[in-house]
């Protein structure tokens, strides 16, 4: 009997181990430019591996000025005028996998932040946000909304602080609203605690939210002046002596989300399926934190200096000699060539970040963007760093193929200790576009590389998110003011750029200069970057 107990129990405690494990959420951010990629680049609807995910989250659509939420690529995500439906691809993708759910995310870095901080200070703007995000959802068949304004109480914030508040109030009353249709809510937040205490009451919001999204990525750039890890477990080679306040780090994001009352079991560990590239100063002094003069070598596909999605690296480590090194304090790999200095994430380096973050009993993990993954399996086997994520919550992959190995060999030497708080890079283009973009040129991991279109011709549309840089000037007054409002304005002496324009007190607007993508000009009346033709521009 003594025996048959013990056995029970151990059945009964392998059973909880595999229902805990099956419990936690693979949510999978989709980047729809990419289907506009060239070659091996491109990744349409059909390229998702529905077993690999337990949320599916469809970016972006964005707002008008009324606070209504509106699709940013209506040729792509539409059926109107010969569209391509993509959310009804996309949500018939439960027909495959009836358990998946999909969410639709509003916002993204390009979007901004001036257009949310209005929506959210007002009452009717914010009805407007909620009954149409609701209407869209229902409409087309998603479970949910993710929230990614980026960010409250940053960059082109119109309110400042109230911001903070008014985040909180937003995400109450589309609780109260989604409940009523059984909807999910999440939001994609900053990571680092130095930044996102300036946009978030944590314990307010979150009370509201299902998940809670945390973008554990972008910690370092070429926006920095010294190389950096992308998405580092704990604090790096030439770190050592820098104080925890002025390291950004995977480790210390997830403990200051704990330490402000995020309850654990909505705090989605944030992975990057991407780099981050950098040009080093000099070859020869070419460590982590060795000096850095800017964004590195760009992918194939996505065409971004300072980017490589996983999938253009891991053939660039594939046919190409690359000194790969690994960094033993902040268990990530990254790799030198030349002046060039790669950081990214290896299937070894993310497991150690979720066996990490696992200890907390965090709710899973999300990842940034399962398009930049080795989808096609040109490597070792397709979509490995995302069956790595699933392998390390202790769910079946679905994966008879080896996850490539990355080999972390060499020893690297040190740069000089740098102590650098570089703040995280300002405002980049918003857009709200008829028809997507045939240029994309962008400073992040989400704009979609040169399309070959069918007709009707789509137009302009630039989406992303996350801390990234933009090209942007210092704050400027004018002397001849161009802040005829708060928001955007029309540059009188360009019409590739334009101003936000937003409250700097005394009843003075500060004016940010902002510049469109490649050869887009600003369209005023569609408050967006055009094409030429379209935007009429007469500077």
């Amino acid at each position: 009997m003594a025996k048959l107990n013990l056995f029970v129990l151990c059945v009964l405690a392998a059973w909880c181990g595999y229902v805990s494990a099956k419990e936690k959420v693979v949510m999978c951010y989709y980047g729809t430019w990419a289907t506009y990629r060239n070659g091996d680049g491109q990744f349409n609807v059909d390229h998702i591996n529905t077993d690999l995910c337990t949320h599916l989250i469809y970016t972006f659509v964005g707002i008008n000025d009324q606070g209504t939420v509106i699709s940013l690529d209506p040729w792509l995500d539409l059926p109107d005028n010969w569209g391509r439906d993509n959310f009804r691809k996309f949500n018939a993708l439960k027909q495959q996998k009836p358990s998946l759910k999909t969410l639709l995310a509003v916002g993204g870095y390009n979007e901004g932040s001036a257009k949310y901080s209005r929506m959210a200070a007002n009452p009717t703007l914010r009805q407007n946000f909620i009954t149409s995000a609701t209407k869209m959802l229902l409409t087309y068949g998603f479970d949910g909304f993710d929230l990614d304004w980026e960010y409250p109480n940053r960059r082109d914030t119109v309110y400042g602080r109230a911001d903070i508040d008014n985040f909180t109030t937003l995400t109450k009353e589309l609780r109260a609203e989604f409940d009523k249709h059984g909807l999910l809510l999440s939001a994609a937040v900053a990571a680092v605690g130095s930044v996102a205490v300036l946009s978030y009451d944590v314990p307010a919001f979150t009370q509201y939210v299902d998940y809670v999204n945390l973008m554990t990525y972008d910690l370092y750039g070429a926006w920095d002046s010294v190389t950096g890890h992308n998405a580092g477990l704990h604090k790096g080679l030439g770190d050592e002596n820098v104080a925890k306040g002025n390291v950004f780090s995977v480790d210390l994001a997830l403990e200051w989300w704990l330490q402000q009352g995020c309850p654990a079991d909505k705090l989605v560990l944030g992975v990057p399926l991407y780099g981050r590239t950098f040009r080093l100063t000099n070859a020869n002094n070419n460590g982590v934190r060795a000096p850095a003069s800017g964004a590195g070598i760009a992918g194939t596909w996505t065409a971004t200096s300072g980017f490589l999605g996983y999938n253009e690296f891991c053939l660039k480590l594939k046919t190409e000699n690359w000194d790969v090194r690994y960094d033993h304090l902040a268990k990530v790999p990254y790799a030198v060539q030349g002046n060039n200095w790669v950081s990214y994430d290896d299937p070894a380096s993310i497991a150690a970040k979720i066996q990490h973050a696992l200890q907390y009993n965090i709710a899973g993990a999300m990842v940034w963007s399962i398009e930049t993954d080795d989808f096609r399996g040109k490597c070792a086997g397709d979509f490995p760093l995302l069956r790595a994520v699933n392998e390390a919550l202790g769910k079946y992959s679905g994966n008879n193929n080896p996850a490539p190995t990355t080999t972390t060999t060499t020893t690297p030497r040190p740069a000089a200790t740098t102590t650098t708080t570089t703040p995280r890079p300002a405002v980049t283009t918003t857009t709200t576009t008829p028809r997507p973009a045939v240029t994309s040129t962008t400073t992040t991991p989400r704009p979609a590389a040169t399309t070959t279109t069918t007709t009707p011709r789509p137009a302009a549309t630039t989406t992303t998110t996350t801390p990234r840089p933009a090209v942007t000037t210092t704050p400027t007054v004018p002397s001849t003011s161009v802040c005829k409002q708060a928001g955007h304005n029309p540059n009188p002496d360009d019409c590739h750029s334009y101003y936000v324009c937003v409250h700097g007190g005394s009843g003075k607007f500060i004016a940010h200069l902002m510049r469109c993508p490649a050869n887009l000009h600003w369209d005023q009346q569609n408050v967006l970057c055009n094409y030429a033709d379209i935007a009429k521009c007469k500077v």
